[in-house]
């Protein structure tokens, strides 16, 4: 019978965040040696992490570091907030950041501090965990950002986060357009930026409801483009209603500012 003491069973957890149970097996299973424990128990979860695939990380954080914003999922909100989970969204960020990784697949791919890819890091810890842990989201921009961090709750970590790309110099302004993002959610940046595809859906969708409601053939065209302006004005962050400043549009604010955003990104948990 494998000798060890309820102690080895604590420090086995707290090295690995195993449950008890799963600890008292596999110091079991070592004949009570603690590193094989360890090994095992990677084993053991890195088998789990085949069955965890198909689950969805729909929780999880936002982090970021200089020029760089990720989105690091967890299954639920008490992973969320462990600290070993925004510890390590705190170093991909950084990696991110120190290699200028633009996307996912280029974030993944970025060295962390200990040696591992940010890919091999998230597995590992999902491995230990127990849950399905997944890079969702990774930007980086050159120049000028602007980042904005937002708590649902003071017990969790940041799930909604905004980075902008931009041209000028007023603080205030640009933090207020990173609020705008945040709270309003636009989809694209001007209506330059829309794709053709979704502008003629959009038109069509239009059209047909306007047709169905039974209006004039003739004032079709003009209801059509009606509802299709409101759908920029919903969707394109130059054209929402400012939040912070009464009566004017996202894009009126910026030129009084002497702003002008390149690009943006918001990322949320749970999105």
């Amino acid at each position: 019978m494998a000798s060890f003491a309820a102690a080895d069973v604590k420090k086995l957890r707290d090295a690995t965040g195993a449950g008890m149970m799963d600890a008292k097996k596999a110091l079991t299973e070592a004949d009570g040696d603690f590193d094989k424990a360890v090994d095992i128990l990677r084993v053991t979860g890195l088998a789990k992490a085949a069955k965890r695939a198909e689950r969805d990380a729909g929780n999880g954080l936002v982090a970021n570091a200089g020029n760089a914003l990720i989105q690091l999922g967890s299954e639920t909100d008490f992973v969320a907030k462990n600290q070993e989970f925004i510890d390590l969204a705190d170093e991909i960020a950084k990696a991110v950041n120190d290699a200028k990784a633009n996307g996912v697949e280029a974030a993944k791919a970025a060295k962390l501090p200990s040696g591992k890819t940010v890919e091999e890091a998230v597995a590992d810890l999902a491995a230990v965990i127990g849950e399905k842990l997944e890079l969702k989201d990774a930007v980086y921009y050159d120049g000028k950002t602007k980042v904005y961090l937002h708590k649902r709750a003071s017990d969790l970590p940041p799930q909604v986060g905004v980075l902008v790309s931009y041209e000028g110099d007023n603080d205030s302004a640009i933090h207020s357009v990173a609020l705008q993002i945040a709270s309003m959610k636009p989809q694209f940046l001007d209506r330059d930026t829309v794709p053709a595809d979704v502008v003629e859906h959009e038109r069509q969708v239009a059209e047909d409801k306007s047709r169905e409601e039974g209006k004039p053939e003739k004032a079709l065209p003009k209801i059509v483009e009606g509802r299709v302006n409101a759908y920029f004005k919903e969707v394109c962050l130059v054209d929402q209603d400012s939040i912070s400043e009464d009566k004017k549009s996202v894009g009126q604010q910026l030129k009084e500012a002497g702003l002008t955003v390149k690009e943006f990104a918001r990322f949320e948990a749970g999105a």
